[in-house]
C-alpha cells in the first residue's frame, strides 16, 4: 500500500512539474513563421486613448440639414492641437463632407450616433490620391487618415455613405455611355487610410458607401475587427431594380502588409476583401505600385459578395494570404484570381481553408478585360499563380472551379485536400469568358 501512495505522489510530482505542450507555431502558407501580432483580436478600450472631444460641446449641429463639416474638422484640428484624444460621435445624425484626421486623434462613434456623408461631389476635394490601381488625381473618402501612427475608428454607431443618388447616377451614365469608368461617375469613398500603420477599426457599422466602402494603402498593422459592412445589392435604380451599389468593395487592401480581418460581416454589390496593387504593362515598374503581403482573413461571415477573397484585377504581387473559418451565405465566389492580361500578376502561397456555407463557384479563374490597355513591351513577364491551398471545405456549391487556362499566365501547385489539381484539361479562355462590366 506505501509502495502505491509513494507511486501516487511521484506521479503527481511530475504532472505539477511537467511543462505543458507548447502550442504549435502559426505560420504563413511558405512556412514561414507569423508574428504574433496576429493572434491578437483584443479590441481597443477608448477610453484608455486620451480626453474625449464630444462633437456636441463644440457646436456641433445634431439632426442638421447643414453640413456641419467645418465645425467637426475644427473638433479634430483642436484636439490634434492639445495633444490627441478621441473625436466622439455621440447619438443623433451628423451631415458632413469629408474630414481629415491628424497624427494622435481617433474617432470614437457611440451606438445611436451616425456620420452621414454629403450627397454632393464638390464636399470632397480633389487630391493625389490612390484609385483603381492608379495614384493620381481624385475625390478624398469621407473619412481620411495618412501618415499616422495609431490611428483607431471605434463604437457601434454607424459611418453612412448616403450613396443612392451617386449609384443612381454611375448606372445612368452605363446607360448612356457601356463603357463609362468608375472615374467617369465621379463618387467618394468611405474610408481612406494612406501611409499609417498600427491602425484598428472595430464594431462600427460601414455602410451605403458610393464607391469603395474601405480602402487601406501604403499601410502596415492593421486590424479590421467585427466590423459590419453593407451596401445594397439590388433596387437601387428603378429602370433596372436588379443593380444594386455599383463597385462597392468592402475592404480594398492596396499595397499594404501585415493586415488583420476578423469577425467582420460583409455584404456588398462587389468583391469583398481585395488586394490590390497596380495595373498596367509597366505597373511593376511604378514605385507607387506593390506587393500585398501577410494578409490574414478569418471568422468572417459573408452575405452577398462577387467574390469572399479576390486578388485582381489591379494586383502585381499577393503572398502569403490565408482566408479561413469563414461562412458564405450566397457568394457568388469564395476564391477569385482576376488574371489581366496587360499587367504582370503573381499570385502565390495562398490557402483558404474551413468554410463553409454556399456559393456559386468555389475558384474562379478567367482573364480579366475590362478596360485593359496592353501596351507593347518585350520583356513582359508571364503572369502566375502558384502554391494555392485549398482544404476542408465544406460547401453547398454548383461549381467547385471554374477555370479557364490562357498563354498569358500559368497555374501551378494548386491542392484540394492534399491532391493536386490537374488543369490540363481546363480550356482556354475565349474573349465571351472574360468579364465585361461591374454588376
Amino acid at each position: 500500500m506505501r509502495k502505491i501512495v509513494l507511486l501516487l505522489l511521484a506521479v503527481l510530482t511530475l504532472s505539477a512539474t511537467a511543462k505543458p505542450k507548447a502550442k504549435k507555431a502559426e505560420t504563413w502558407p511558405d512556412g514561414t513563421p507569423m508574428d504574433a501580432w496576429f493572434l491578437n483580436t483584443q479590441k481597443i478600450d477608448p477610453s484608455t486613448l486620451g480626453r474625449q472631444y464630444v462633437l456636441t460641446d463644440y457646436g456641433v449641429l445634431i439632426g442638421s440639414p447643414e453640413l456641419q463639416t467645418e465645425k467637426i474638422q475644427a473638433v479634430i484640428d483642436r484636439c490634434a492641437q492639445e495633444g490627441g484624444g478621441v473625436v466622439v460621435v455621440p447619438q443623433g445624425t451628423f451631415m458632413t463632407g469629408a474630414l481629415f484626421f491628424k497624427q494622435g486623434t481617433h474617432l470614437h462613434i457611440q451606438e445611436g450616433g451616425t456620420l452621414k456623408g454629403s450627397e454632393r461631389i464638390i464636399d470632397y476635394p480633389i487630391l493625389m490620391t490612390r484609385i483603381e490601381g492608379e495614384t493620381c488625381k481624385y475625390f478624398s473618402a469621407l473619412i481620411n487618415a495618412d501618415g499616422l501612427d495609431g490611428f483607431t475608428i471605434s463604437g457601434k454607431g454607424t459611418i453612412d455613405g448616403n450613396g443612392l443618388k451617386y449609384w443612381q447616377e454611375f448606372w445612368i451614365r452605363r446607360r448612356w455611355n457601356p463603357q463609362c469608368t468608375n472615374k467617369d461617375a465621379q463618387r467618394p469613398r468611405l474610408t481612406y487610410i494612406s501611409n499609417c500603420k498600427n491602425v484598428t477599426i472595430q464594431d462600427v457599422h460601414l455602410i451605403n458607401s458610393p464607391f469603395w466602402t474601405n480602402h487601406v494603402y501604403k499601410s502596415d498593422h492593421v486590424r479590421y475587427l467585427g466590423c459590419y459592412i453593407f451596401a445594397p445589392t439590388e433596387n437601387v435604380f428603378a429602370p433596372d431594380p436588379k443593380r444594386g451599389a455599383p463597385s462597392s468593395d468592402a475592404i480594398d487592401i492596396d499595397v499594404c502588409t501585415d493586415v488583420l480581418i476578423d469577425g467582420c460581416f460583409m455584404h456588398v454589390n462587389d468583391d469583398a476583401v481585395v488586394l490590390k496593387g497596380g495595373k498596367g504593362t509597366w505597373a511593376d515598374k511604378d514605385e507607387t505600385n506593390g506587393a500585398c503581403e501577410r494578409i490574414l482573413i478569418q471568422n468572417c461571415r459573408y452575405g452577398r459578395v462577387h467574390g469572399c477573397l479576390t486578388l485582381g484585377s489591379e494586383s502585381l504581387h499577393d503572398r502569403n494570404i490565408i482566408l479561413r473559418n469563414c461562412y458564405s451565405e450566397r457568394a457568388d465566389r469564395v476564391l477569385w484570381l482576376k488574371m489581366r492580361p496587360d499587367t504582370p500578376q503573381h499570385y502565390e502561397y495562398v490557402t483558404v481553408e474551413n468554410i463553409t456555407g454556399h456559393c456559386g463557384r468555389f475558384l474562379f479563374i478567367h482573364p480579366w478585360t475590362q478596360f485593359f490597355k496592353p501596351g507593347d513591351r518585350k520583356d513582359m513577364p508571364l503572369s502566375r499563380c502558384n502554391n494555392i491551398t485549398l482544404r476542408n471545405i465544406k460547401m453547398e456549391t454548383k461549381t467547385l472551379l471554374d477555370v479557364k487556362s490562357s498563354d498569358k499566365y500559368e497555374l501551378l501547385d494548386f491542392t484540394l485536400d492534399g491532391k493536386p489539381i490537374d488543369f490540363s484539361t481546363f480550356s482556354e479562355a475565349k474573349p465571351a469568358d472574360a468579364p465585361k462590366v461591374y454588376l
